[in-house]
């Protein structure tokens, strides 16, 4: 049965609009005065505005947490689409979902402004670039802040927008610029499917006044036939799907990490790219009328968990497995809400954004002891030259393979055991997709810290820990990645899933993830997860320490699959072959058979025939007197003429 939901209980506030005020302020401050002003004051300015939204954050989680269940602070700041039917408020909520996701956003946001104060230093587009940063946080505000779908659309867009500009930030370097558009196109792909959903959702509404808000869209689509919901949320989560990097629209994210390291924390990490399931949670009562788009997302979720945990196996850019790393737990998160476990989601959400987003800024202090070298073949050792980052790497690196104590482990435990009750095919899909997690993050872990380093005589002199404004956030995310899973406890343990209890009034129970399994099957579970993790963590350890040479011993021995990883399924070439260049080559006959020979010939035709009648009657001009008499006379004989054969 469902359980018994808190009403909920509107609070109206006025300090809600501070949240992604303040750093939309850092944005000005940046664009119209970053460059004048030098970087020292970018360099407060930038971090500054962020800490101080995270401040007012605070306070709105704290009274969100210690107010009735069932808690919205709503702050109405104008209407902003009053059109015949349609009265679209400017208005920001904040709930527990939102109270957890602002939280998450200033907060890792501003450990990561902070490290990038020194990353970026020497940049000559140093203002440029907090100021997009910045910009991206008050998209990224706007997303979970609105209380309607279509403001909530407004922050959607603005995330892409701010990522391409992020991703590109390099832009005189053609890669760079090309990693920019992908994520930019691909993204537009899932966009245009979510922006039919919400036509069509609007269509559906019938009449009557349409404020688009969530509550709304909890009440009407009760009203809705089964077709019409289901077709909706199958197109929001093509939306998704491109947002947060699913099959089959997640090829814009490992070529994303050609922008800055921070900026792939930031974005491929804490924030953007979990909006995807944060829609899917903020929209819970939608879904929950549609089981088959549950069924769809939780399927689509476990099949790119696996998957680009395969991809991950082989990679050798440091920022690119993570890449797929990000990918892969991003699945787990869908996994979690299509079998209907929203906290389950939410909580992975939390957990990964803490350490996704350390073991990306560890990798980024990696390459910059390193020259800029991301290739960890050719790193190794590290351990002795970057103790901090060593060892806040390898907690990031248990935390994300689901070791006991650390807050992964519980997260995603908590995913696995709600799978297992609502779908067990899916769940055996996602405990190998936890095994290879261990395997390649280990793999990771030991070639770049552990053994001999395998750097050049010039990269190993220089080699050096990062300053203290690069570590401090990286301690920082360490503890969090450790102590942040202890909010959602197993419930035979301590306090229980105190996380789940405080997001209930705003995702539902767990009612429909098939309940908390027994004991004995609780613990059965998560034996099992523990021991794929350890075997995980086993083979890395044999192949990477004790026996280096296997790994390519097994390459040469299975060449055919280890290609097929190693080109990563040939997506990328397959796309190319079905969209890409088809589109190339009908833009290229469009542009010489159209444009050239239609366009441009009428144009210039145009232009031709004024150009010769000029030319003709340029000859009546010679500024001879003569000439000019026998016009006139002309000119009477024909209009003599003329009126004489009128009458």
């Amino acid at each position: 049965m469902h359980e018994v939901q808190p009403a909920v209980v509107v609070e109206n506030v006025t300090f809600l609009w501070w949240i992604p005020l303040l750093p939309a302020l850092g944005v000005l401050f940046h664009i119209f005065l970053g460059r004048r002003v030098g970087k020292t004051a970018v360099s407060v300015v930038g971090p500054s505005v962020v800490a101080a939204a995270f401040i007012v954050s605070l306070v709105a989680f704290i009274r969100v947490w210690l107010g009735p269940p069932g808690l919205v602070l709503q702050q109405v700041l104008w209407s902003w689409l009053p059109v015949g039917s349609l009265d679209v408020r400017f208005a920001l909520q904040v709930d527990a979902l939102s109270a957890v996701m602002i939280l998450v956003v200033t907060g890792v946001g501003f450990l990561i402004h902070l490290y990038s104060v020194v990353y970026m230093h020497d940049d000559p587009g140093y203002a440029r670039y907090f100021a997009y940063l910045n910009l991206f946080t008050v998209a990224m505000l706007v997303l979970v802040m609105a209380d309607n779908l279509l403001l909530l659309f407004v922050g959607w867009e603005g995330v892409g927008l701010c990522s391409y500009l992020l991703i590109g930030f390099w832009y005189d370097n053609d890669a760079n610029a090309s990693a920019g558009k992908k994520a930019f196109i691909v993204n537009r792909v899932g966009d245009a499917a979510f922006l039919v959903g919400i036509f069509w959702l609007f269509w559906s509404f019938g009449p009557g006044s349409h404020t688009f808000s969530f509550s709304e869209i909890a009440e009407r689509g009760r009203q809705l036939s089964p077709a019409v919901v289901t077709g909706v949320t199958l197109l929001l989560f093509v939306g998704a799907t491109g947002k947060s990097a699913q099959l089959p629209l997640y090829v814009w994210l490992p070529d994303a990490m050609a922008g800055p390291t921070p900026v792939s924390a930031l974005i491929h990490a804490a924030t953007m790219v979990t909006a995807g399931v944060y829609m899917i949670a903020r929209l819970h009562a939608l879904y929950e009328l549609a089981p088959i788009s549950l069924d769809v997302v939780a399927t689509v979720g476990a099949l790119t968990a696996v998957f680009a945990a395969t991809i991950g196996l082989v990679q050798t850019d440091i920022k690119k497995v993570l890449a797929y790393s990000t990918i892969s737990q991003l699945g787990y998160m869908f996994l979690a809400v299509g079998v209907g476990a929203f906290s389950a989601g939410i909580f992975h959400l939390l957990t990964h954004a803490f350490f996704k987003a350390l073991l990306f800024l560890g990798s980024g202090s990696v390459i910059h002891a390193m020259g800029g070298e991301q290739d960890i073949r050719k790193m190794g050792g590290l351990r002795r030259y970057l103790p901090v980052t060593y060892a806040t790497f390898l907690v990031g690196t248990l935390a994300i393979a689901g070791v006991p104590g650390f807050a992964g482990f519980f997260s995603k435990d908590m995913i696995l055991a709600r799978a297992y009750a609502e779908a067990p095919m899916l769940w055996g899909l996602a405990l190998v997709g936890a095994g290879l997690t261990a395997f390649y993050m280990f793999r990771l872990f030991f070639l770049v810290f552990l053994g001999e380093c395998r750097a050049d005589a010039h990269t190993r002199a220089h080699l050096h820990e990062s300053p203290r404004t690069m570590t401090i956030p990286l301690v920082v995310l360490a503890v969090l990645s450790v102590v942040g899973g202890y909010v959602g406890l197993p419930e035979f343990l301590a306090w229980g899933d105190r996380f789940s209890a405080f997001l209930a009034p705003a995702v539902g129970g767990s009612a429909h993830a098939g309940g908390h399994p027994h004991l004995a099957l609780e613990v059965a579970l998560m034996g099992a997860s523990v021991f794929v993790a350890l075997a995980g963590i086993a083979v890395a350890y044999r192949f990477y320490i004790q026996a280096p040479q296997t790994p390519q011993q097994l390459a040469a021995r299975w060449r055919r699959a280890y290609q097929l990883l190693w080109n990563k399924y040939y997506v990328d070439e397959l796309y190319a072959a079905l969209f890409v260049r088809p589109i190339v080559q009908l833009a290229h006959v469009l542009w010489r058979q159209f444009d050239v020979a239609v366009v441009d010939g009428a144009v210039n035709g145009a232009g031709g025939v004024v150009q010769e009648t000029g030319r003709w009657l340029r000859r009546w001009q010679t500024g001879n007197v003569q000439h000019y008499a026998l016009s006139l006379l002309v000119g009477t004989l024909l209009l003599l003429g003329y009126f004489l054969g009128r009458g």
